[in-house]
C-alpha cells in the first residue's frame, strides 16, 4: 500500500500537491482540512482517510472523526490531529497511547515535519508538516511511504515549495 500523508492544508490545494499524490493508493489527511471542497478533490483522486482538526467546521466533523485507528497491511495505525510528539504527547491521549500503543502514530497541527521512533514505546511517529499556505512554516511538505506485510518503508519527504501568503 502506497500512502500519501498530508496535514494542515487549511483549504488550500494546488496542482503540485495533486501531482505528488497521483501514484499513491490512499491519501491520509491528519486534520485542518479547511474545506469540504478540498476533501472532495482528494476523494475524486484516491480513497481518503482523514481526521478533523481544530479549524474544521461542523460539516467536516460530521464526516471525519477526531481519531481513526485502523489496520493496514498488518500495521496498527492511529491518526489524530492534535497528538503532540514523542516526549510531549497530548495529555488527553497519553495514557491510552502508552497503554495500547499503535505501530504508527500520525498527527498534524504543529506545522512541523517530524518523523521519529518513540524511544519508550518503539512505535513510529509521523507528522507530515503543513501542505497549505496558512501558518508559520516556511516550506510546505507532505510524506509518502509504503506499508507492506507489517513493514513501513520507502519514506520520502516531499517539499512542495515555499509557503506564500495570498495577495488578498
Amino acid at each position: 500500500m502506497h500512502i500519501g500523508l498530508l496535514s494542515d492544508t487549511h483549504g488550500y490545494i494546488d496542482d503540485r500537491i495533486m501531482a505528488h499524490l497521483e501514484d499513491v493508493d490512499e491519501i491520509w489527511h491528519a486534520g485542518d482540512m479547511g474545506s469540504l471542497e478540498l476533501m472532495d478533490k482528494l476523494e475524486a483522486a484516491r480513497p481518503v482517510r482523514g481526521v478533523y482538526g481544530n479549524i474544521d467546521g461542523g460539516v467536516l466533523r460530521r464526516i471525519y472523526p477526531l481519531h481513526q485507528r485502523f489496520m493496514v497491511e498488518g500495521v496498527d495505525v492511529w491518526m489524530t490531529h492534535i497528538g503532540g510528539r514523542p516526549g510531549r504527547y497530548n495529555r488527553n491521549l497519553e495514557a491510552t497511547l502508552m497503554r495500547n500503543p499503535p505501530r504508527l502514530f500520525i498527527c498534524g497541527h504543529s506545522h512541523i515535519l517530524r518523523v521519529e521512533k518513540d524511544p519508550k514505546q518503539g512505535f513510529l511517529y509521523m507528522n507530515p508538516g503543513a501542505a497549505g499556505r496558512h501558518g508559520f512554516h516556511k516550506i510546505r511538505t507532505l510524506l509518502k511511504f509504503r506499508i507492506d506485510s507489517g513493514k513501513i518503508h520507502d519514506l520520502r519527504v516531499v517539499e512542495l515549495g515555499p509557503r506564500v501568503q495570498s495577495a488578498n
